[in-house]
């Protein structure tokens, strides 16, 4: 089980899946026509083999479009898991009495794309989505063609998200259960590891109420992108921001 996609929403897609693409040097690789069906349209940006996905509402009356009028404007709204085995997934959350509020079983080209999205007021924090593909070498939703637009110059792949709450041990009890693996013992930080990601909790540091804080981004090139960040005017108190959410750099070794 492994973070695969995080998504933001915001009104102004263009000007922002900009900024994030000029800023980290990434590229804008699909747009999904099916997203129409939640009032919505999109622009998908590899991340080495993890996307960011922007989100933005075309209909009147969409959850997005709520969600920007509860959170006061852009921000994180989904956050999206590899899973090995979607049925098992099923089954697990349905024992949970978690109720599944979409199901997608969608076939292309060969592939095999499934997803499982959470009811948002059972787990909390954002949509949680349950994702498998057949191949696994595959992401339908970022497309067929997406490996051609990775560009690793500057991130390498998003590694974690941060979720706030005023109650940050009940939001990760949630999603203990909701992802089926329990939060990480003897360390600092209330988090729940997964495979090359994690999921980390907080308390809630903005008066914006219970969502998604932060996405991490691993990268050998930290001091460039802060320095690409203040000559672009997106970073405060020595954050980047972008969007509503807070984008942390982790380093990675340069060997």
């Amino acid at each position: 089980m492994r973070l695969r996609q995080l998504v933001l929403v915001t009104k102004e897609i263009d000007s922002l899946a900009d900024q994030i693409c000029e800023l980290f040097e990434l590229k804008i690789s699909f747009r999904d026509p099916e997203l129409i069906h939640f009032g919505l349209e999109n622009r998908m940006i590899p991340v080495g083999d993890t996307f960011i996905e922007i989100v933005s509402p075309v209909q009147e009356n969409t959850t997005a479009e709520r969600f920007l009028i509860k959170r006061n404007g852009p921000g994180g709204y989904m956050v999206i898991v590899d899973v090995d085995d979607i049925e098992n997934e099923k089954r697990r959350v349905e024992n949970e009495n978690l109720k599944i509020i979409w199901h997608e079983n969608r076939n292309v080209n060969g592939i095999n794309a499934q997803a499982l999205h959470l009811h948002p007021k059972q787990v909390g924090g954002a949509i949680l989505s349950l994702d498998s593909m057949v191949p696994d070498s595959a992401w339908l939703w970022a497309g067929t063609n997406w490996q051609k637009d990775i560009n690793q110059s500057l991130v390498e792949n998003l590694i974690g998200v941060v979720l706030q709450s005023h109650q940050p041990k009940k939001l990760c009890a949630n999603w203990e259960i909701a992802l089926g693996k329990k939060r990480a013992i003897g360390r600092d930080e209330l988090l729940i590891d997964l495979e090359k990601s994690k999921v980390k909790f907080i308390q809630e540091d903005d008066a914006r109420g219970e969502g998604i804080n932060a996405f991490i981004l691993s990268t050998r090139k930290s001091d460039e992108i802060h320095k690409r960040a203040e000559e672009k005017g997106v970073i405060e108190n020595n954050i980047i921001k972008l969007g509503g959410i807070n984008f942390i750099l982790s380093k990675t070794n340069n060997t």
